[in-house]
């Protein structure tokens, strides 16, 4: 949570609270960093599952100087540190200096207006966080969550590294100040198996293949090429089992991942 111009919109709702803590199934042994701990709203209940440590990435100064007063800790408290500045920076400064170690998770309820950057930096992350917890706007959270037939390229970005799960919706009166928008707690589990393909070829292919969603597969990842080269994507299209009529909505993650895989080429 940053101030309100970046966004800001303080959760209150107890049962959310908690139930991000829950699902986090935090180990004695892990990290917790969360992104944007405001008054501490959630941290208290991240402080009750005991972590190896908490690290508490807030862009507001004042919040961030006011976080251990409001939690009655010291601040040399070694369960809790708080980092000034902006999460989408020091996510992957932590990560390189071996702040975060091999078995950390992420949480936090965002700015709405950073989830696509958010995102995009935790699925280049190495190691990824084993778990990670975000309250975000209920529309993108569906959007990256959808399966076929509605899949996106928000959905194929985040599928490719996690497995998203909408645990619960949320109305906007369990903030303060009430968002325009309800918003949803969702949970990303980090694939075990990481998928056999570049993710800068995979995110390049992806970004053709959803450019005009209305389109065919065939008409986006053949635009621009030549008759021949046309002619080359239908066959092998025709050898995947792709019908020339079919959309990119209809298509499942390891689909996707093949056709990235069968089109190396496409940028």
């Amino acid at each position: 949570m940053a101030i309100k111009r970046l966004g800001q919109h303080f959760l209150k709702d107890e049962s959310v609270l908690r139930k991000t803590a829950d699902i986090l199934e935090i180990g004695q042994d892990e990290t917790v960093v969360e992104i944007g701990p405001g008054h501490g709203e959630l941290t208290k209940y991240l402080l009750q599952k005991n972590p190896r440590r908490i690290i508490a990435l807030e862009k507001d100064p004042k919040l961030a100087g006011s976080l251990y007063k409001n939690l009655g800790l010291g601040e040399n408290d070694p369960r809790l540190e708080v980092i000034t500045g902006d999460a989408l920076e020091l996510l992957p400064e932590l990560l390189k200096k071996g702040g975060l170690g091999e078995k950390y998770k992420i949480a936090g309820n965002i700015p709405y207006y950073i989830t696509g950057y958010l995102l995009r930096i935790v699925s280049e992350l190495e190691p990824k966080p084993r778990l990670v917890a975000l309250v975000i706007q209920k529309e993108v959270a569906e959007r990256l969550s959808a399966l076929p037939p509605r899949m996106n390229l928000l959905s194929a970005s985040t599928r490719f590294w996690s497995e998203p799960e909408i645990i619960r919706r949320i109305g906007a009166k369990s903030f303060s100040p009430p968002p325009k928008v309800d918003s949803a707690l969702v949970l990303f589990k980090t694939l075990d198996k990481k998928p056999d393909i570049d993710p800068a070829a995979y995110y390049s292919f992806i970004r053709k293949l959803f450019k005009q969603p209305r389109k065919t597969i065939f008409n986006n990842i053949s635009a621009g090429g030549t008759q021949e080269e046309r002619g080359e994507t239908k066959t092998k299209l025709a050898a995947l089992g792709i019908e020339l009529n079919q959309r990119p909505e209809t298509l499942g993650i390891e689909e996707i991942t093949g056709l990235a895989r069968e089109f190396p080429e496409i940028r």
